[in-house]
């Protein structure tokens, strides 16, 4: 009988993250707490740039769009802010937040041994560049990593993709 796999990668959906800046942008423009705030967020390759004349502005705009992204479906793990606080630039605030996209040679470490240490030898996790595969004679075995690394607390976002 042939092995069962499936790869686990970390992606992100970048129209839906556009969909999301687009709705924060029109909630941030119609909002009365935000008029005259100079209040702005706009997407720029992979990172989104937030703005304010003042920090406390700044992080009001972080929270619409982490409410935006939440309603989208995007994990905010994807959304790296660095260490969260505004920094000034002249009059105005600003906070910049990338877009993790890939699962890194020490997180996929990690996974691998996370998955050895909890299945022995019936589980056989392999790193293919910024996916993991995971494969197995028993479909059941496969079924439990996935279960096991949806309940695992990861500092990424984790998708199954290719389940054969």
């Amino acid at each position: 009988m042939a092995d069962s796999s499936f790869d686990i990668v970390s992606k992100v959906d970048h129209q839906e993250v556009a969909n999301a800046v687009n709705q924060a942008e029109k909630e941030i423009s119609q909002r009365y707490d935000f008029k005259g705030v100079d209040a702005s967020v706009e997407l720029s390759g992979d990172s989104i740039v937030m703005k304010a004349n003042s920090e406390e502005r700044c992080l009001a705009v972080l929270d619409v769009l982490q409410t935006k992204l939440v309603k989208r479906g995007v994990s905010l793990k994807s959304l790296d802010t660095g260490e969260g606080t505004p920094k000034a630039s002249g009059k105005i605030y600003r906070l910049d937040a990338a877009l993790k996209d890939g699962i890194s040679q020490e997180n996929a470490k990690k996974v691998s041994k996370l998955i050895r240490d909890e299945f022995g030898k019936t589980v056989k996790p392999v790193i293919q560049g910024d996916e993991l595969r995971v494969s197995s004679k028993s479909k059941d075995d496969l079924q439990a990593v996935q279960r096991m690394l949806k309940e695992a607390d990861l500092d990424f976002a984790v998708q199954f993709t290719n389940y054969r």
